[in-house]
């Protein structure tokens, strides 16, 4: 009896003792909020700050040179539903994504694969190939613009071998083409160095069972290769598919957005119309029709991964 009226003044005093507010899960949380609040921070000012406030332009009217400011609510919205280059500029802008997300994927992958051989030079030209992303951007596109006039190193080189070539930056068929290709040459490397890290990690033993079955080597590939790497695959797009909506510096070095509309992609439209027209409200409205369409590519995405990524359910 006296051990348990031992253990209930104990309790008891327990109990009506005050309790320290900052506790040890307390504690451990506000350390954990101090840390990520520079990132918070930093995704407030330099990103939700700034799209809200392109959403509040795209419904003003901005006359810069006039030094006018007024609401006008939906009419930026209106324009953008009316513009009669929109079609055309929508129409360039997927071209140019589909035709750069499928050759660089194809080409990283390929590359990817063929480098991961244990052969002798596979580090060169591992090296050589990932050069190219470190290069500026600017600079790299200007020497493709030597490159790519009617009498540049490229034609120079079709000559050589008796081919006439075109004009290629001129050319409403080659223009769009050939800023797909520099574009693809600059970033490849990129994702191809992602895809071998992807294919270093597929174990060994798979492929041998595989072979000892009977398995040929493009089925090996299918079946063992891209379920394991799917989850790299998946990240590859997302960067790629939002990268080439992005793209501005090499239509402005290369094209201008030429000839005619055929390379006017949107972000190269939205830039016109915002810094060389001064419709910075219709701008901002161009830049949330670019957000929409990043936001809604990037969701698909990620929706369709439990369909063909592996371990995804």
């Amino acid at each position: 009896m006296a051990v348990t009226d031992l253990g209930d003044r104990v309790a008891a005093r327990a109990a009506t003792r005050p309790r320290h507010f900052w506790t040890i899960p307390r504690r451990d949380a506000l350390v954990g909020y101090l840390l990520i609040s520079p990132q918070l921070a930093g995704s407030a000012l330099f990103v939700l700050l700034p799209l809200g406030l392109v959403v509040y332009y795209s419904l003003q009217e901005w006359n810069v040179l006039a030094g006018t400011f007024e609401f006008v609510g939906g009419e930026n919205y209106a324009k953008l539903l009316a513009d009669p280059n929109m079609g055309q500029v929508l129409t360039s802008t997927a071209l140019f994504s589909v035709g750069l997300v499928v050759l660089n994927l194809a080409l990283a992958l390929t590359l990817a694969v063929l480098l991961d051989q244990r052969l002798r030079g596979t580090t060169f030209f591992r090296t050589l190939f990932f050069s190219p992303v470190l290069v500026s951007l600017v600079a790299w596109t200007i020497v493709w613009q030597f490159l790519l006039q009617q009498d540049g190193g490229i034609n120079g080189l079709l000559g050589a071998a008796g081919v006439d070539g075109p004009n290629w930056l001129r050319g409403e068929t080659t223009a769009l083409l050939s800023v797909v290709v520099v574009q693809v040459v600059k970033n490849v490397g990129l994702n191809m160095v992602l895809f071998l890290a992807a294919l270093q990690g597929v174990p060994r033993q798979l492929y041998e069972a595989a072979q000892l079955d009977g398995a040929g080597a493009w089925t090996r590939f299918l079946r063992i290769t891209v379920p394991l790497i799917s989850p790299t695959i998946l990240l590859t797009s997302i960067i790629t598919v939002v990268g080439s909506l992005q793209v501005f510096a090499q239509i402005a070095v290369l094209t201008q957005g030429g000839p005619g509309m055929s390379t006017t992609v949107l972000v190269y439209y939205l830039y016109q119309q915002a810094f060389q027209f001064r419709h910075l409200g219709y701008g901002a409205t161009l830049s949330v029709l670019l957000f929409l369409i990043v936001a809604a590519l990037t969701l698909l995405q990620w929706r369709l991964r439990r369909k063909w990524v592996f371990h995804e359910s």
